[in-house]
């Protein structure tokens, strides 16, 4: 039986998104939501640059790394590798349908062989004393049935991993690309409240075109917690409460304003150590805004021609102008946490 609880609220790894400065960013916003790498493979941790693909801030924990891989061994020294970076979870993905991930044989083509899936989770439990979970699908063409997915959770539940993150569409392998298998598979949330329902014992998190805290709230009275995709990354002022509402914290004053003025000491620093353009940070920032008055001048602003040297602090302050102050210091909604807390 796991004794790791489900994290309420999570963000989910996404290639090209959830790198270390996006996890920063929506550090400004919520200390709480558990915060996912990119998909790291096990080649590239064993082989690769160690400290420019794991290294991260301290002010990003709690954060989890997402491993890509299908041998034991692989993962389970990347485990060991990584665990002198500090992360608080290791995550197995069993979930990307890309076909350069296929021909690597992981990612969702794994469903289709649990038992390889529970020999590495067991591989990486023995590597590390932190929680091993697992992000997968809830099936593949040709294993779309519950009772084939109810199989695999159960094996490797039996191989001691901590929770599982279902993502609640099956996944395409072979026709349709990994943006086609976000949209085109139907969702099945019934199925994700089955499996918690029949293991009780084994936390469950549920994942897929979740939007809003209306949704979080509501799968959350089927399961154990929610993981946030896509909308975390267009509008990352959606976690700017949920501290409070859902953690039960105290009331923090934070407004958007607040946040932009946090991230130019961090964004001068990364420039100084990475010697990358800012670009690199203020990619992630543009959706701090969405659907306000003046967001689009904004985005144009923090996206346009920049200069190699430039001056961050000065372009924030000349981008926060094309936002009426009224939103620019718009506080987070704060609501009573026993009205709004699950």
């Amino acid at each position: 039986m796991s004794t790791v609880p489900a994290h309420l609220i999570s963000v989910a790894p996404m290639m090209e998104y959830t790198d270390r400065n996006y996890r920063y960013f929506l550090r400004r916003i919520s200390r709480r939501v558990l915060l996912y790498t990119e998909m790291i493979t096990t080649g590239a941790i064993i082989h690769g640059d160690r400290d420019y693909l794991l290294g991260f801030d301290e002010a990003e924990h709690p954060v989890a790394l997402q491993i890509g891989g299908d041998d034991p061994a692989a993962c389970a020294e990347s485990v060991r590798i990584a665990t002198d970076y500090g992360y608080d979870e290791f995550n197995l993905n069993v979930g990307c349908p890309s076909e350069r991930v296929q021909v690597g044989s992981f990612g969702a083509c794994l469903m289709a062989d649990p038992d390889r899936v529970a020999r590495i989770v067991e591989a990486m439990k023995r590597a590390t004393t932190l929680p091993v979970t697992v992000k997968h699908r809830i099936g593949i063409n040709g294993r779309e049935e519950y009772e084939q997915l109810a199989e695999f959770v159960r094996i490797i539940r039996e191989a001691g991993v901590d929770r599982c993150i279902v993502h609640a569409r099956i996944a395409v392998l072979g026709g349709l690309s990994p943006k086609e298998n976000r949209t085109i598979p139907p969702l099945r949330y019934p199925d994700v409240y089955r499996l918690k329902r029949e293991f009780p014992d084994l936390p469950v998190e549920i994942n897929g075109q979740i939007t809003d805290i209306d949704a979080i709230r509501t799968h959350l009275q089927y399961t154990d917690g929610t993981m946030i995709g896509r909308a975390a990354y267009d509008n990352p002022w959606l976690f700017a409460a949920v501290d409070q509402q859902f953690y039960g914290d105290a009331p923090r004053t934070l407004t958007r304003a607040m946040v932009l003025e946090e991230m130019v000491p961090y964004i001068e620093r990364r420039v100084r150590e990475s010697g990358k353009h800012a670009r690199s940070v203020l990619r992630h920032m543009l959706g701090l805004f969405a659907g306000r008055p003046g967001a689009r001048r904004y985005k144009r602003m923090l996206s346009g021609p920049m200069d190699v040297d430039l001056d961050v602090a000065a372009l924030l302050t000349e981008a926060m102008r094309a936002i009426p102050d009224e939103v620019l210091h718009e506080p987070a909604v704060q609501e009573d946490p026993t009205v709004c807390r699950v």
